[in-house]
């Protein structure tokens, strides 16, 4: 009897991809379905040598790889990791999009296209628009999901400030927490505008909430020296941004410390801050912050669906 060839090394790795995807999928989907949410990771690089992830949609799939030169040279390998869990998970082509990231400074934001879909997705009763294919990212990132919460939570009555906004996903959740007033900060017309359509999705727009196109440090000058103050905030910025507009480039490794010095100046007294990054090589220079306290909260705030716990890192400050 002539023995199965063996399969490609190629083949094998979809099939090992499609089964764990699907077990995750049926670990994941009647708890979040319950929980009204739409948006979670099915597959987080669990397989060492499957460098992927795979995200979960309102029954979209965007499947990305991490580049890497063994790929380089295998054009067919993200479409054929892409076919395999989509067809286990029995999703039209139609419904995945496929996508190549590179690691590096300056890539978090970056415009791909112009002609992707919109659709929206559900996070408990919050509503945001996402578009898979145009950009790196896609408008709303996961991952924060639970410091989302926390910032809701904590948000009746405040005056509510979001630096480096992206699409304000955070000031739609302080905003349907109760906060008095919101303040949206981002150098982007395009992702304010994104801000004030999600803040749409959620909440009657109002003049207590306010979308400022500035850079954040420039911004937070112009505040001390006008004596503003809020009582909860979130500072959550890119690794790095050469923005056009900007006073000079941001580096989060240098320049984390002295944004959260300016940030503090414009809290009120006890006033609650969440400061996160997604720089995978952070080191923290926080001692001797002018605070009430401050404690590092990654544990609670990444979720059970990510199995790389330092997906992001997030403290929670107090200001003096």
């Amino acid at each position: 009897m002539t023995p199965e060839p063996a399969a490609h090394p190629m083949q094998r790795q979809a099939e090992m991809l499609a089964q764990r995807v699907l077990k995750n999928f049926k670990h994941l989907r009647k708890s979040f379905e319950k929980a009204q949410i739409g948006a979670f990771r099915l597959y987080d690089w669990d397989i060492p040598e499957i460098r992927a992830v795979v995200d979960w949609y309102e029954g979209h799939l965007l499947v990305a790889e991490y580049a890497r030169r063994q790929t380089d040279e295998l054009p067919d390998w993200l479409p054929t990791m892409a076919a395999a869990v989509a067809h286990v998970l029995d999703i039209p082509e139609d419904h995945v999009v496929l996508k190549r990231r590179h690691t590096g400074a300056g890539v978090r934001y970056k415009k791909l296209g112009t002609h992707g879909e919109r659709f929206v997705v559900r996070e408990r009763d919050l509503r945001f628009w996402v578009n898979l294919s145009d950009h790196i990212d896609t408008g709303l990132f996961p991952d924060h999901r639970e410091t989302r919460q926390m910032v809701r939570e904590r948000a009746r009555d405040a005056e509510f400030l979001n630096l480096f906004a992206y699409t304000g996903a955070f000031t739609c959740a302080a905003a349907l927490g109760g906060a008095r007033s919101t303040t949206t900060v981002d150098l982007s017309n395009t992702y304010l505008t994104w801000a004030q359509e999600n803040l749409g999705l959620n909440t009657r727009p109002g003049p207590q909430h306010t979308f400022v196109r500035e850079d954040a440090l420039r911004f937070l000058e112009h505040a001390a020296q006008a004596g503003r103050r809020w009582t909860l905030a979130v500072v959550d910025p890119p690794s790095f941004s050469a923005s056009r507009g900007m006073t000079s480039d941001f580096d989060v490794l240098r320049d984390h410390r002295r944004l959260l010095v300016a940030a503090l100046a414009v809290l009120a007294p006890g006033a609650e801050l969440f400061f996160s990054t997604n720089h995978q090589r952070f080191v923290p220079e926080l001692e001797d912050l002018p605070v009430a306290s401050i404690r590092e909260i990654t544990a609670r705030t990444v979720p059970v669906d990510y199995r790389n716990k330092q997906v992001h890192r997030c403290w929670h400050i107090v200001a003096p």
